[in-house]
């Protein structure tokens, strides 16, 4: 299957929220030929994937992979990229709060990019979240800031546009996901942040918390460092 485009989207009890999504992300690449979208439900229990088995009925181009226990963000979006058909992956998280007509913008500045950089990153500079949840996101990002160097305002964006065999490449854990940039650049790529638009969750709830991020957080960083300090990449070249 000729696919240029995979959209994998990582879903957990967003059943209210994911059918108007995937609405906006046909109507957003409509004129993109030979795309895909991949949700990747992570065991919801509030019907999510009734939702989407209804969706698929109408939409061709959904595919639908479902998680027999609770795995994570992390593992379902590479669940996602690795069953994906697309040499390009954008991600979007599931609850609508990422915009889907910015996915065309990430792939007209790809087009125009250096074919070193392998992600591009979302960057929510009007970020439309509570003051509590705001708060917590910029103090981890001044921290994984000052302790990785990833030069990267906003990791925990749900939209990015990366390859995916750069991404394949990379070494997998739990919570790599808000890691992208650091572990790119460690293989050896390029990244850029891109300013996309937010928008505010209209129904469900949010899965995190600044408590639950900060104890994960702090063992990631940890592990992140360390494996920065232990990388050498080398460019390696077959000669004829």
């Amino acid at each position: 299957m000729n696919v240029a485009l995979s959209v994998v989207i990582p879903v957990f009890n967003e059943a209210e929220n994911i059918r108007p999504l995937l609405a906006e992300i046909v109507a957003a690449l409509e004129t993109v030929w030979h795309f895909e979208i991949v949700c990747v439900d992570d065991h919801s229990q509030d019907g999510t994937l009734e939702v989407l088995r209804a969706a698929q009925a109408e939409l061709g181009l959904l595919r639908i992979l479902h998680h027999a226990a609770r795995a994570g963000q992390s593992a379902a979006i590479r669940n996602g990229v690795k069953a994906a058909h697309g040499a390009w992956i954008a991600t979007l998280d599931g609850d609508g709060q990422n915009d889907p007509v910015d996915i065309p913008k990430l792939l007209k500045i790809r087009d125009a990019a250096d074919p070193a950089i392998k992600l591009f990153a979302g960057w929510r500079i009007d970020r439309q979240d509570g003051t509590s949840k705001r708060w917590g996101s910029r103090w981890a990002n001044r921290i994984r800031t000052g302790i990785l160097h990833d030069d990267t305002p906003d990791t925990g964006c749900g939209i990015k546009l990366f390859e995916r065999d750069a991404f394949l490449d990379l070494p997998y854990f739990d919570h790599m996901h808000r890691y992208l940039p650091a572990l790119m650049q460690r293989a050896g790529w390029k990244t850029i942040s891109v300013p996309v638009s937010h928008r505010r969750r209209i129904a469900g709830e949010s899965k995190y918390n600044n408590i639950t991020r900060a104890v994960a957080g702090i063992s990631d960083l940890r592990g992140v460092a360390w494996l920065i300090r232990r990388s050498n990449p080398v460019d390696v070249r077959e000669i004829p």
